[in-house]
């Protein structure tokens, strides 16, 4: 399993903008796709966005399109999530994961992501 850390969360006002990064703790990260998901309160995980092993196939929830972006960076072991026009309702547990599979697309699925991180809170204050 690869050892993941997200770091980045806070609170912050409506309309601002967060950046959140995960960490892995080895190279083989480079080799699978990598999904962002949050857990409000009182909801279930919900997938957020997700890149392919490369960089170069990303996908998101209908409700951040145009708002966030993921990202990766393989030489450094780190994806991030660039949130922008961050509102109320994106407050939530942030977690990232890796995907079980080597060089599988991003799926929006959990059970296909077998190491997670510890989560990181982001709150937004209307």
């Amino acid at each position: 399993q690869v050892q993941l850390v997200e770091s980045g969360g806070g609170l912050v006002q409506a309309g601002d903008s967060l950046r959140l990064s995960c960490a892995a703790s080895r190279r083989t990260f480079s080799d699978h796709a990598m999904g962002w998901f949050r857990q409000g309160p009182g909801k279930e995980r919900e997938f957020v966005a997700g890149v392919d092993w490369s960089g170069g196939a990303t996908r998101y929830l209908d409700s951040v399109k145009g708002r966030f972006t993921i990202s990766r960076d393989n030489a450094e072991n780190t994806v991030y999530l660039q949130m922008n026009s961050l509102k109320p309702e994106d407050t939530a547990v942030y977690y990232c994961a890796a995907h079980s599979q080597r060089l599988a697309l991003p799926s929006i699925n959990p059970a296909d992501f077998g190491s997670w991180g510890q989560g990181t809170q982001v709150t937004v204050s209307s």
